[in-house]
């Protein structure tokens, strides 16, 4: 599991175990994250959090790989 994928997980369970945080995190993500995470997002980033429901389904289409910037470091990350 990628360090973005580890992340993400983290914040989905914590989502699903403190319904404060969700709401949070669903009305303003980018407070959402920073307190419960210390994750700051440059400002020029958008961050969105979505509900799925049973009857909504969010399919989430990432950046094309071949579309990524590519630093000396190798690619550079998405968040």
């Amino acid at each position: 599991m990628s360090t973005n994928e580890s992340v993400k997980a983290k914040i989905i369970q914590k989502a699903w175990e403190d319904e404060a945080f969700k709401n949070q995190l669903l009305s303003n993500p980018r407070a959402a994250l920073k307190q419960a995470f210390n994750i700051t997002l440059p400002e020029d980033i958008t961050v969105r959090a979505v509900e799925e429901t049973s009857t909504d389904f969010v399919l989430v289409i990432p950046t094309n790989p071949a579309k990524i910037l590519v630093t000396s470091n190798g690619a550079e990350g998405v968040w």
